[in-house]
């Protein structure tokens, strides 16, 4: 996985993957099965076969041609080293089977509610200057709080209630930014074959190179293998969209609505692909 420089945003702590402050967590804890992102099946809790003593990847910068896809996509929003140094205070899984296993039951919770963070920071950038910012922000204390537990405290948590909670303040959010650039859908509907463009949307394989994309929601929609080429996309809610194997080359992402690092990673790009602030540019965006 290309490394992510820390982000040091003042109201929220890093949600940026450091791996050299981890136990190579994303490596043991979860499970993936033989796939095109995976050459095996891995259970959880069992290391990778790539994984070293020092908790580092030993095919790091060959994790694509040995068919390790998966692991160039995944960020764990930070979570990796809020478990290894803040919730276990330092103690390693390999340490003992108690660490070990609550370790691992807690890890996947954190790293969801460091996720639901990433988006309510981002809203809260999207509306600071309103009214609205207010329910956002106790929001946002709530879920830090509950993500700063005990692994006990954690282990019992209903995450999927508190990404519930937050769904209604983000779509507000959204909405109060997007109103600066008015609906851009009728000037790329042919495009896109006759299919529609809003929330939930198909567009996979979709032909929206030069698009202008921009003030539209498209949030939980499938853009697998979508053409964006040249695309712009800013204050385009782009919220759970799937944009693997997406062509980015050349498009502008700049003020693009609740985009992860993830779903960069999971897109191709080039250098003239143009990046929010904060970003990395994946590195097999530049392999040949």
């Amino acid at each position: 996985m290309a490394e992510r420089t820390r982000v040091e945003l003042g109201r929220r702590e890093d949600l940026g993957a450091d791996c050299a402050n981890c136990f190579g967590l994303c490596c043991v804890a979860l499970a993936f099965a033989k796939s095109a992102d995976f050459p095996v099946d891995k259970p959880a809790g069992e290391p990778c076969v790539n994984l070293d003593e020092r908790d580092a990847c030993r095919v790091h910068t060959e994790l694509r041609p040995r068919g390790f896809k998966g692991c160039t996509v995944f960020d764990c929003f930070g979570a990796g080293q809020k478990v290894s140094r803040q919730t276990f205070a330092g103690r390693s899984w390999r340490d003992d089977p108690a660490t070990r296993d609550a370790m691992f039951r807690t890890f996947p919770i954190v790293r969801r509610l460091h996720e639901l963070l990433w988006y309510l920071d981002q809203a809260l950038t999207l509306v600071e200057t309103t009214n609205a910012d207010a329910p956002l922000l106790a929001v946002f204390e709530r879920v830090l709080a509950l993500s700063n537990q005990q692994p006990d405290a954690l282990t019992g948590l209903d995450v999927d209630a508190e990404f519930d909670r937050a769904r209604p303040l983000l779509i507000e959010a959204s909405d109060l930014a997007r109103r600066t650039q008015g609906d851009q859908g009728a000037r790329v509907s042919r495009r896109t074959g006759g299919r529609s463009l809003g929330p939930g949307s198909d567009l996979v394989g979709a032909k929206l190179a030069n698009a202008d994309l921009r003030g539209l929601t498209l949030r939980g929609s499938l853009m697998i293998g979508a053409d964006l080429r040249r695309a712009r996309l800013g204050r385009c809610d782009l919220l759970g969209v799937d944009l693997r194997d997406a062509n980015l080359s050349g498009a502008d992402l700049t003020g693009a609505i609740y985009l992860t690092q993830m779903q960069v990673n999971s897109a191709r790009g080039d250098d003239t692909t143009v990046l929010p602030a904060g970003f990395s540019r994946p590195s097999h965006w530049h392999a040949r």
